[in-house]
């Protein structure tokens, strides 16, 4: 799997398994719904400083959410 489908993969595997909600997740993150939305649907990524936020928001790692290692 590429590196842009697994971030996608694991990032609504995150929001499922911390029970958040795309708008949840934007508020804490200061994007919109739309934006989250996009992120996990679509060939848009986060900025780096969003990415950052995103990973403390669902307390994963970057290694992780990028395909780099399983945990």
């Amino acid at each position: 799997m590429e590196n842009t489908a697994l971030f996608k993969t694991r990032l609504r595997e995150e929001l499922k398994q911390n029970g958040m909600s795309v708008k949840a997740l934007a508020e804490q993150i200061s994007v919109s719904p739309e934006m989250v939305t996009q992120y996990c649907t679509t060939k848009k990524l986060p900025s780096l400083d969003t990415f950052i936020k995103i990973c403390k928001a669902l307390d994963v790692s970057a290694d992780y959410i990028l395909g780099l290692n399983e945990f």
